[in-house]
């Protein structure tokens, strides 16, 4: 698939570097830019060079600014309803296909720009970033996933607080309440993140990808389920060439070379 609102750019370190382009609208999510942002995770999440995303917005005002309201306003009922359950599944893509993520979060990050942030494992905003889900300005609720994710980051008295009054948070706010997870200078923040996720994927990439799909599951299934896909997936691990590499790697005090098998 050929890509007109996005960027999809696989450097020599595993990092695939995912950019929404359309800077003129603030990077506004569209039906189109959905569809080919689906398509791109679908293609990282099989792609064996791929082993971390970095998610970024074009030009210098927003990361996302949320949803194209011209082409929203124009849905029905029913056709709002398809809008969110098709945004859902893309952004539960990024969250499960088992390879860290970082959005870079330059400007603003509202609404559908925020949920999808919120989909990455990390998020890094530069100081002068504004984070927000403004829907009920407008007379919805977010709808790409903003009601679920929000809580379980910050908690459900301050996601409510800000679904309630639409109100954004500055870069600083949004590191003090676990919104995000670093500051860093505009002028570095690509770099940051690169350099945050090279920590990630110098570990072994199955255990990377088996340790998130445990938290993932335990957040969404309770304790008792966590705990027994913890087990499972701790089997698994220790079946794997890598877990023989890491433990020979050690007692030979020197660097692991994972092959992710």
């Amino acid at each position: 698939m050929s890509y007109g609102s996005i960027a999809f750019e696989l450097s020599d370190d595993g990092i695939t570097l995912i950019t929404i382009r359309r800077p003129e609208k603030l990077n506004a999510l569209d039906v189109a830019t959905v569809g080919e942002l689906d398509d791109a995770l679908s293609r990282a999440a099989s792609d064996g060079s791929t082993r971390g995303l970095l998610l970024s917005g074009a030009g210098d005002k927003a990361f996302v600014a949320g949803a194209d309201i011209r082409e929203l306003a124009a849905l029905d009922a029913a056709g709002c309803r398809e809008f969110s359950l098709r945004g859902q599944r893309t952004f539960r893509k990024l969250e499960t296909m088992g390879k860290p993520s970082v959005a870079a979060i330059h400007g603003y990050a509202l609404g559908g720009g925020l949920e999808l942030a919120m989909c990455c494992t990390f998020r890094v905003a530069a100081p002068e970033a504004k984070l927000g889900l403004p829907e009920v300005k407008l007379g919805i609720i977010p709808g790409y996933g903003g009601t679920q994710r929000l809580p379980r980051l910050v908690g459900r008295s301050r996601a409510l607080g800000m679904l309630l009054t639409g109100e954004p948070v500055g870069a600083e706010e949004a590191l003090r309440i676990g919104l995000v997870d670093h500051v860093a200078p505009r002028a570095e923040l690509t770099e940051f993140c690169r350099a945050l996720l090279r920590k990630m994927l110098a570990n072994a990439p199955v255990a990377v990808a088996l340790a998130m799909e445990a938290v993932d599951i335990g957040l969404n299934a309770g304790v008792e389920e966590g705990l027994r896909a913890e087990a499972a997936a701790f089997g698994l691990a220790a079946a794997t060439e890598d877990r023989a590499e890491g433990m020979r790697a050690f007692l030979e005090k020197r660097p692991a070379v994972f092959r992710g098998k």
